[in-house]
């Protein structure tokens, strides 16, 4: 019986800290399990648009237009990011402004990286908005940007945005 009971507050205690990995107690079967929905990226996306265009409007600056083709740039370089096909970092920024196409005078770019939180898109926007370099792009007089979000397997979310005044 004490055998059990300590295999069963094993199972509790795994389960509350968030480190199980597998457990045969039957204990499992009978406490319900969060496990997050997973979040689509177009969702994530257009969620780090709107919050983007949201602290822009309470700065009084008019919002961004998400542009298609700098959208796909982005992504690519998030799911290059993730995949560790290219360092977290903005090498190759000049080659992912060219590879877009559009004319323009002035462009800028945020990075983000995280894991384990509820909400990514809300972590990695806070995130650009308490760091200066990344919030004055936020606020920069820009008015295009293209936003890529990708997970990979192991859980951890890369954002890439870009922007440009055309």
């Amino acid at each position: 019986m004490l055998k059990r009971l300590f295999a069963d507050r094993r199972a509790i205690a795994a389960i509350l800290t968030g480190s199980l990995v597998a457990c045969d107690s039957p204990i499992v079967d009978r406490l319900p399990i969060n496990t997050p929905k997973p979040i689509s990226a177009n969702a994530l996306e257009r969620a780090v648009h709107e919050q983007v265009n949201q602290y822009r409007q309470s700065r009084n600056l008019p919002p961004l237009t998400l542009d298609p083709r700098m959208s796909q740039v982005a992504r690519e370089h998030a799911q290059a990011m993730a995949e560790g096909k290219a360092p977290f970092s903005h090498q190759g920024f000049k080659e992912r402004i060219v590879a877009i196409s559009i004319p323009y005078r002035t462009a800028a770019e945020n990075l983000a990286f995280n894991q384990g939180y509820s909400q990514p898109d809300r972590s990695a926007v806070e995130g650009w908005i308490k760091s200066p370099g990344h919030r004055q792009n936020m606020e920069g007089n820009f008015n295009l940007t293209g936003i890529g979000v990708t997970q990979n397997a192991n859980g951890e979310y890369y954002f890439t945005q870009l922007f440009i005044r055309s």
